[in-house]
């Protein structure tokens, strides 16, 4: 029973976490350009995980290995951090939130398209309907503060999804090798590698001259998301997809928007016009759909 319970417990805890960072990222990015805060939550990440590195337990590549490595830190966390930074820039976390939903859907399409396993009439109706909500959601999009581009902004975000349902299934072809926490650790320090151009070019580095007058909350949003969303959140879902089949363990993202949408109204003060509202019922309506089981 405990052995059940505990992936569990780690599912829920990185969906909490997931879901709040939708919110904190668009707190930091009150004082941060977008790059900015994805580089330092990476390098708050990292130096974290320098401390105790020398504990993880770490497998030695087998023959092909590299290359999925690779692949794993690419699409997460560089692509799909590079996207989601700028998408939530230009649209509300609830928004993005939402679109999250997608991602048991992708990584089901992904599996047929790379792994051979079929998809059933409801699987395909479900991603369709899906689709159709995410282009509905963006069309009834409104220009505010919270949102000055939605539709681009959900466009990005969409395909920071595709990042991610293709870094699942990656991530469950190395789990049974690789120590968890190895693998976040790598995740991260990939992430600085790649990140720190990017956040030295932007803003005029501005940011990085004066710190001091980027505000409060900002820095204790991007503490937030590189101390305990980076590190608990992927810690958390790494460790819970080594014991659990990865369209379960993907299926959990079906709660990250409850938690995103909550918390944006909750701390943000989002809303949502009633087209909005109507789009994310489509969105949620298409995921239920299309969890029934796929063609054995």
């Amino acid at each position: 029973m405990n052995t059940r319970l505990l992936p569990l417990l780690c599912l829920a805890a990185a969906v909490l976490l997931w879901g709040t960072s939708f919110v904190a990222m668009k707190v930091a990015l009150t004082g941060f350009p977008p790059l900015a805060v994805v580089f330092l939550r990476m390098a708050l990440a990292s130096g974290l995980m320098a401390l105790f590195w020398n504990r993880v337990p770490k497998a030695g590549c087998g023959r092909g290995d590299l290359k999925w490595l690779v692949l794993v830190c690419l699409f997460q966390p560089c692509l799909y951090f590079l996207l989601e930074s700028f998408a939530i820039s230009l649209t509300t976390s609830s928004q993005a939130g939402m679109i999250s939903s997608l991602v048991p859907l992708l990584v089901a399409a992904g599996a047929w398209m790379f792994l051979g396993e079929r998809l059933s009439a409801r699987n395909i109706g479900g991603i369709v309907l899906s689709l159709v909500g995410v282009a509905w959601l963006s069309l009834t999009g409104q220009v505010d503060e919270h949102a000055p581009n939605p539709a681009l902004g959900n466009l990005l975000e969409l395909l920071a999804m595709c990042c991610a349902a293709s870094y699942m299934l990656l991530l469950k072809h190395l789990s049974s090798r690789f120590n968890p926490w190895h693998l976040t650790g790598l995740q991260a320090f990939a992430g600085v590698v790649f990140f720190l151009p990017g956040a030295l070019l932007s803003g005029q580095n501005a940011w990085f001259f004066t710190p001091l007058q980027v505000p409060a909350e900002a820095w204790l949003a991007v503490c937030y998301l590189g101390g305990i969303v980076t590190l608990g959140g992927f810690g958390l879902y790494n460790m819970a997809v080594a014991q659990l089949p990865a369209a379960q363990a993907a299926a959990s993202i079906n709660l990250v928007p409850v938690v995103a949408v909550l918390s944006g109204w909750v701390l943000l003060g989002e809303t949502m016009v009633p087209a909005q509202a109507a789009a994310c019922a489509v969105i949620l309506a298409g995921v239920l759909l299309g969890q029934g089981k796929t063609k054995g």
